[in-house]
């Protein structure tokens, strides 16, 4: 379900920031969408010296993008909610002044989407899509879920 990359340039960010970044995104997410917090994956990607052009020029500043895939069928005020609310948390853990903070959401229809080995259900249909997991799939999600 949600894939959220986030991309930094010019500031390191280590482990406990990192966690810190990553709970509050599946955080986010969860609270907003409703979708359960074994689905959220956070990668991070950090640009190397001289890897960053905005205009054809080199950045300097401290730089975030992130660029979410999650699935389609939320309504628009759902995703307004969603970028802000990851905005303004994001903001709040880096400390990144708010013009240098992208923030990109895209939706991927569910039937097109395989995680943890089968196809995704529609947005609202998360219990049904469990119900039919295999036990141990079950057992291994529920140890992830946030609660």
């Amino acid at each position: 379900m949600p894939t959220y990359k986030l991309s930094f340039s010019n500031v390191t960010l280590n482990k406990i920031k990192k966690e810190k970044i990553a709970k509050i995104i599946t955080k986010v997410h969860n609270e907003v969408t409703g979708a359960n917090t074994y689905f959220a994956q956070v990668i991070f990607k950090k640009s190397k010296k001289n890897d960053h052009f905005i205009g054809g020029k080199i950045i300097k500043e401290k730089q975030f993008f992130l660029h979410g895939q999650i699935r389609a069928g939320r309504s628009s005020s759902v995703k307004k909610k969603l970028i802000t609310t990851l905005r303004d948390q994001i903001i709040e853990l880096t400390k990144v002044k708010k013009e240098n903070l992208w923030i990109y959401i895209l939706d991927l229809k569910p039937e097109q989407m395989i995680e943890y080995g089968e196809i995704l259900p529609e947005a609202g249909s998360e219990k049904k899509w469990f119900r039919k997991l295999p036990k141990s799939l079950k057992i291994k999600l529920r140890k992830l879920e946030n609660h």
